[in-house]
């Protein structure tokens, strides 16, 4: 089973701000679920009812995204899985940012989800490009590093060990372990304490 992530197109959503933290992403009350079924209706949706449909995830435009343009440290605080779930169950399938926080983007790479970073000024004009015209074509290439915003092109960085595990198919644990079924069922048959009585 090979699961290789090397490029995202589709729109862009934005979601301007520092500090995003999970909490916001999807409340605690949220965690109570078996599965993540159904957390995208949830996402960020105490800021959707703040703000009354002004919300980004709510506003008609941006409706059917799949790259999300965020700013500084998002996804900080708790270290819930549900956060990136409940993105990637709304239809995001890569982010932009400035910088994510260290357990949050673990948990989009274990779940296929990519996330590059660009500087701050970067960031700001694919926001701004995003707000002008939200239908614009977004790609985030990790071949090449690059994000295609329109006719807008910029460069991307995500570390050489994280790119090569999308890029090659291995960022997926579960998918590796099913793929090589037959060689651990293998070696399980050799190791004596499997059979001790």
């Amino acid at each position: 089973m090979v699961s290789e992530v090397k490029k995202i197109s589709g729109r862009a959503i934005i979601l301007i701000g520092d500090d995003i933290d999970t909490d916001r992403i999807i409340p605690a009350r949220y965690l109570k679920a078996i599965t993540f079924d159904g957390l995208g209706e949830g996402v960020f949706i105490d800021d959707r009812t703040a703000l009354k449909g002004e919300h980004p995830f709510d506003q008609p435009q941006y409706q059917g995204a799949n790259v999300l343009i965020v700013n500084r440290n998002f996804g900080c605080g708790s270290s819930r899985e549900h956060a990136p779930q409940a993105i990637a169950k709304w239809g995001i399938q890569a982010l932009i940012g400035e910088s994510f926080a260290e357990i949050f983007f673990g948990n989009c790479v274990a779940m296929g989800i990519p996330c590059v970073t660009a500087d701050a000024p970067t960031v700001k004009k694919l926001q701004e490009l995003v707000s002008a015209d939200p239908q614009a074509a977004v790609t985030v290439n990790l071949e090449t590093l690059q994000v295609s915003l329109g006719d807008y092109t910029t460069k991307v960085t995500m570390s050489q060990g994280t790119r090569s595990t999308f890029i090659a198919g291995t960022w997926d644990a579960c998918g590796q372990l099913v793929a090589q079924s037959e060689a651990i069922q293998a070696t399980a048959a050799q190791l004596p304490y499997l059979t001790w009585v």
